[in-house]
């Protein structure tokens, strides 16, 4: 690649990730000033007040933005992917599961997850509603409208998704960098009428608001965390445009935007203190309302396709690391793997979406659940990176705490602040993250209680095949491909067609999936070949928590190794598992019935792995767990 080419790919992926990345982020000035200086917070809009609101947003954006998301947990990337799960594994890999840590901080991928589906039901709402909520200033008279608007908004938004966001999302950079333009101009604006603001760079202006205000600031401290919200995204989308992009768009454009715009806010709020209401859209004066609505609508639309997407991505990820069922996925772009949809979640997130629309009613009231899951997901990410650091890059106990120590303490101050409001509005977001952690703790116990109930009735397959072959059952033309667990013995569909039709295929594969806790295995390195004797042969396949599981794909490597199977002349046989609940010891009962029913209802092996529906046998087997 030449140097002007280069430049030209950092350009492309720097506008992306202004685009998707900091769509969130971004949208935060729509309500945060708004939110700190609300009646019940109990904060007068004066001059030391307004100063140390600006300052701790100001300060706020430099020590959890730029220096623990964009220097700290961006280098804790895995090969390259970021996110929770992607974290989440990383932390996993570097205890190792013989590890008493190994749980703990399995667990903690688990809440982190759940927090994650939380903040993507609330990032939707508040964004699209705090923009449309701007018709309010130009007319009281288009209040009644507000809400069916945000829904229409919301519904075809989450409608689209099944189209995919290929062709719309060349569209999501330029559109994202206006909104930033305009950030900038309307602080500047602002400033230069009353440079006065500039003075809440000094970070004593934020100790002293603090120091002032007692009780009532640590209040106010769970609105002021709204200017914050958006963070996970920095490290979720870090696979999709590089670390370099993501802080090159950061350092550039997106904190000077943001710096500008709340303190332009800020200078609004000193000259004209009535503007507290909605000081967003008083910046530019009354002429300006109805243009900064259209832009904050499609700035905000993007802010919730980028967290819609990564609902997807993380579900993806959940999926092929065990701590889902398998799911309808399906692929909405033939050049981007990264490109998916998934129906079930799509829906999910739509009726969420709707009831916190409908119950909570203003961006207002949906503030006081969303601070709750952003500082939450702050907290764990923090806490995984601490497992990553001193496990995984090995440094000592002291530059462990030391790395992560003072971001812990921000996330737990902000933590506490934000669970104030859990009884008028963070009960949703907690709930729904309750609902994720409970469906995921079941499958993952669940698949476990399967394997050792397996494991009680496994037949090692070398002593079976011995005994087998002393007097071997006659062999038929063509491949059989049994599908095996990972540590399973004997599959229960083999023993079955046995049983049943007494023969043995003159070629038996026993094929197994590994699941690693990396984004992707290289292509070179996907299968492993074992021979078994009298023509069997167990075949690992490897898959990364980003690859598509493709078999017949895999297949086709067999090919280039010496092992030439013949799509046509192949049969794939799978046992198709029934599990039962009872009353034995393992999960309480009601725990099992809903991993049973997860099971029963979970997508089709056969085209999950894509395998043609016309090569494959199902048997079945019941599992008492």
């Amino acid at each position: 690649m030449t140097k002007d080419s280069a430049k030209s790919s950092v350009a492309a992926l720097t506008l992306g990730a202004i685009g998707i990345v900091y769509g969130d982020i971004g949208t935060s000035p729509l309500y945060t000033m708004k939110e700190v200086f609300a009646k019940h917070h109990g904060i007068a809009p004066n001059h030391a007040n307004v100063l140390g609101v600006v300052s701790l947003i100001l300060w706020g954006l430099i020590f959890v933005i730029s220096l623990k998301y964009v220097t700290l947990v961006l280098r804790a990337d895995n090969r390259g992917e970021g996110g929770i799960m992607a974290m989440t594994a990383l932390a996993l890999s570097s205890v190792t599961k013989q590890s008493r840590w190994h749980y703990p901080v399995m667990l903690l991928g688990m809440v982190g997850a759940g927090l994650f589906f939380g903040d993507g039901v609330i990032t939707p709402a508040i964004s699209v509603l705090s923009a449309i909520e701007g018709l309010e200033e130009a007319t009281p008279a288009l209040r009644p409208y507000v809400i069916p608007a945000t829904l229409a908004v919301l519904v075809a938004l989450y409608v689209a998704q099944r189209r995919g966001t290929g062709g719309i999302g060349k569209c999501f950079g330029p559109i994202v960098l206006v909104w930033f333009i305009t950030l900038a101009v309307m602080g500047v604006v602002n400033i230069s009428r009353n440079p006065v603001v500039l003075a809440a760079f000094n970070p004593l202006h934020a100790l002293g608001f603090l120091i002032r205000n007692g009780w009532l600031a640590f209040v106010a401290l769970g609105a002021v965390v709204l200017a914050l919200t958006g963070a996970e995204a920095l490290y979720a989308d870090m696979g999709h445009f590089g670390k370099k992009s993501v802080r090159l768009a950061w350092f550039s454009i997106v904190f000077p935007a943001l710096a500008l715009n709340y303190l332009g806010q800020g200078a609004l709020l000193l000259s004209n203190p009535a503007a507290v209401a909605n000081p967003f859209f008083q910046q530019l004066g009354s002429w300006s309302v109805y243009p900064l609505v259209v832009l904050s609508t499609m700035a905000t639309v993007i802010a919730s396709q980028a967290t819609i997407s990564g609902a997807f991505s993380v579900t993806q990820q959940a999926i092929s690391l065990g701590f889902l069922p398998r799911m309808r996925i399906r692929q909405t772009s033939e050049s981007e793997k990264g490109q998916i949809y998934i129906p079930l979640i799509n829906w999910l997130q739509l009726a969420a979406v709707v009831l916190a629309v409908i119950g909570f009613g203003s961006s207002s009231n949906l503030a006081s659940a969303y601070g709750i899951a952003a500082t939450a997901t702050m907290l764990t990410t923090t806490l995984l990176t601490f497992f990553v650091v001193r496990f995984g890059w090995k440094y000592p106990v002291f530059l462990s705490v030391a790395a992560t120590g003072a971001f812990l303490t921000i996330d737990v101050a902000l933590f506490s602040s934000t669970s104030l409001k859990i009884i008028s509005g963070g009960w949703f977001t907690l709930s729904i993250s309750a609902f994720m952690v409970t469906v995921m703790m079941t499958w993952r116990t669940g698949r476990e209680l399967v394997f050792q109930s397996l494991q009680r009735h496994l037949i090692p397959i070398d002593v079976f095949l011995q005994s087998l072959f002393i007097n071997p059952p006659l062999r038929v033309a063509g491949t059989a491909i049994f599908f095996r667990a990972e540590g399973e013995g004997v599959p229960h569909a083999l023993l079955h067609n046995l049983l049943h039709n007494k023969v043995l295929h003159e070629r038996t594969i026993f094929l197994t999936v590994h699941a690693a806790d990396i984004p992707r295995i290289p292509d070179g390195e996907r299968i492993k070949i074992v021979q078994l004797g009298h023509n069997c042969y167990q075949l690992n396949v490897h898959y990364g928590f980003s690859d598509e599981r493709d078999i017949p794909r895999a297949l086709e490597r067999c090919n280039q190794v010496g092992l030439q199977i013949d799509p046509m002349q192949t049969s794939f046989f799978i046992a198709r598992q029934t599990v039962l609940a009872t009353p034995k010891a393992g999960m309480a009962l009601w725990r099992e019935a809903l991993y049973a029913s997860m099971a029963r209802n979970a997508r089709d092996a056969a085209d999950y792995f894509k395998i043609p529906p016309n090569r494959v046998i199902e048997l079945g087997a019941q599992v008492e767990i």
